[in-house]
């Protein structure tokens, strides 16, 4: 029945090429767009080189500092000094990473200008993250408190400092400051925001003046667990620390923080205010905008197989006059949308593929690989038979309606 029901199809696809065209325009051209963002969504949100322990994993971004009565309002990174002397007080985690965000410095490679994106760190950012070394190591936490100018370079920043030698030992100089290279480590892809950088530097080499105790500044925190059990006891912990940060002397009179996991710490930044991490509302949004951009081709679909129904109306009217039921044909009818969507849902995969290589070739994000992984192809798949199913069901419907005679007559 099913080998029918897909020749039927086939030779009704064959016979209007043109609405067979806009429907598999409609339906791949969905797929597409839906499988790119998802792919794209998925390397943010699932553990990627060097952060492959988000799964245990929190992240500190941003403190939200309010004046009630001034209307004083400040939402940003945090100081070394904060980090430090609160969140290293924590008993639970098992490490804190603090780092700063990114900032460019410039140097200059036979008279060519070289733009370096420098992150200075704590010793505990090298045991939190993975990182894959091509040479050398990573600096000691002697060589931070010795203040040592020693650096670790990413292999891309190595290969347009260096070419093709060996680095380890040698000097490399940006912003007019020389810093021996202690190791190499495999590029990092910039959508981690946390890990990236094209050099890393000690904290104690940054410019910032760490005597300062504001609680505003250019870092960041990353707690790593013992286990993923312990992320909610490092979130109470966390919030018994932060209820009691004094603000004596300072331009607020509240202040909040979060120890997030990684998704939650970006909608915090999006969408999030004071203890709510807006992440519900970043999900709210993003299936809101799936749906609708789902359901404007799935009602171009509907009123394109309608006026498929009203075309087959003779062929319909023969099959009930030779004893179909409605059931019959409805099943009929569902499994050619099905297999039209599943046609259209192939190539929407294979376009995907074919964007995605264009994307990873160009450099468009540096060092940022994005892959139609068995998760994205599922979820691809579903979509399509959903999308199939209820393109076709309305339709089948007004199908099933039609009487035998009103069929033939209307031809």
């Amino acid at each position: 029945m099913l080998k029918n029901y897909f020749k039927i199809a086939i030779a009704v696809l064959k016979r209007r090429k043109f609405f067979t065209f806009i429907s598999l325009f409609g339906i791949s051209f969905t797929l597409t767009i839906l499988i790119v963002l998802t792919a794209f969504l998925d390397h943010l949100i699932s553990p990627q080189y060097p952060d492959t322990k988000r799964n245990r994993s929190l992240y500190i971004t941003v403190a939200q500092m309010v004046d009630d009565k001034k209307g004083y309002y400040s939402n940003g990174p945090l100081s070394y000094y904060f980090l430090d002397k609160y969140v290293h007080s924590l008993k639970t985690p098992e490490k804190v990473a603090i780092s700063s965000i990114f900032t460019p410095t410039n140097t200059y490679v036979n008279n060519k200008k070289l733009v370096i994106n420098v992150k200075y760190t704590n010793v505990e950012f090298w045991d939190v993250h993975d990182f894959a070394f091509l040479e050398g190591r990573s600096y000691t936490a002697q060589e931070i408190t010795n203040g040592d100018r020693v650096a670790v370079i990413t292999e891309k920043t190595k290969l347009a400092y260096f070419g093709e030698a060996s680095a380890v030992g040698k000097y490399i100089e940006t912003d007019n400051v020389q810093y021996r290279v202690a190791g190499v480590v495999k590029n990092v892809p910039i959508t981690i925001l946390f890990s990236y950088g094209d050099m890393f530097l000690p904290y104690t080499l940054a410019k910032t003046d760490r005597n300062n105790k504001e609680y505003s500044g250019m870092y960041t925190g990353m707690i790593l667990a013992k286990s993923k059990a312990d992320l909610p006891r490092i979130q109470e912990e966390y919030q018994q620390v932060v209820a009691k940060v004094p603000l004596d002397g300072k331009e607020y009179n509240k202040f909040y923080s979060n120890a997030d996991t990684y998704l939650a710490s970006f909608t915090r930044t999006m969408f999030g205010k004071e203890q709510d991490s807006g992440k519900s509302k970043f999900i709210m949004w993003v299936g809101i905008f799936a749906l609708f951009f789902m359901l404007l081709p799935t009602l171009n679909l509907i009123n394109i197989n309608i006026s498929r129904i009203m075309e087959r109306s003779s062929e319909i009217g023969v099959r009930k006059a030779f004893g179909a039921s409605s059931k019959t044909l409805v099943y009929q009818f569902i499994i050619e949308n099905i297999i039209l969507t599943l046609i259209g849902g192939i190539l929407g995969i294979l376009f995907s593929v074919i964007i995605l290589a264009v994307i990873n070739n160009s450099e468009l994000l540096p060092n940022v690989i994005l892959t139609v992984n068995v998760t994205v192809l599922a979820w691809a798949l579903l979509t399509c038979l959903v999308f199939g199913l209820f393109s076709g069901v309305y339709p089948a419907w007004r199908m099933s309606r039609l009487q035998v005679v009103a069929a033939l007559k209307a031809q």
